[in-house]
């Protein structure tokens, strides 16, 4: 189905307002927003779906990167997906900034990856942290070297007494 018949049907199943139209409403628009996922109208739309719904996160969520957006949502969307890569994946935006057609969206992208990078960094900042000392290391390698050194032994050992009880 056409994008714009696709629209008018959502937009006419969010008029009947019933909740079942209104979820038909919103799998359509989220279909919509999956395959066109730099179009900001179409998530300008699934965000509407998801007030009439009460889901302030959702809402939140497809509205991050337009001009106009509700501050309590976008607040919503931030505590529902706490650091900025869960924000970024959920967002589902393939085309990095240079994908954004509006200057807000690549500036809220590119403030979003910065973000990111800076949550990633400080993350292997601390799993460097967490590093064993090399005394440690030389233990653990001298641990292996004995259960290794026990195994050829043990399985020489195997070796002899299967070919002295053969050889009688």
């Amino acid at each position: 189905m056409p994008v714009e018949r696709t629209l008018q049907k959502a937009a006419e199943e969010l008029e009947r307002g019933d909740l079942a139209s209104v979820l038909r409403a919103r799998q359509r628009l989220v279909g919509l927003v999956t395959s066109y996922p730099d179009r900001l109208d179409l998530r300008d739309r699934l965000a509407a779906v998801y007030r009439v719904l009460g889901d302030a996160a959702q809402a939140g969520r497809w509205s991050y990167l337009l001009e106009v957006r509700d501050e309590a949502e976008v607040a919503a969307f931030e505590r529902a997906y706490r650091t900025p890569l869960a924000r970024l994946e959920a967002m589902n935006w393939v085309n990095g900034e240079s994908g954004a057609v509006t200057r807000t969206a690549r500036e809220r992208l590119v403030a979003l990856q910065s973000a990111v990078g800076e949550q990633l960094r400080a993350e292997l900042a601390v799993a460097d942290d967490r590093d064993s000392s090399w005394g440690t290391n030389v233990l653990v390698l001298l641990g292996l070297v004995i259960v290794l050194l026990c195994f050829v032994v043990g399985a020489v050992t195997l070796v002899m007494w299967v070919y002295r009880w053969f050889a009688g």
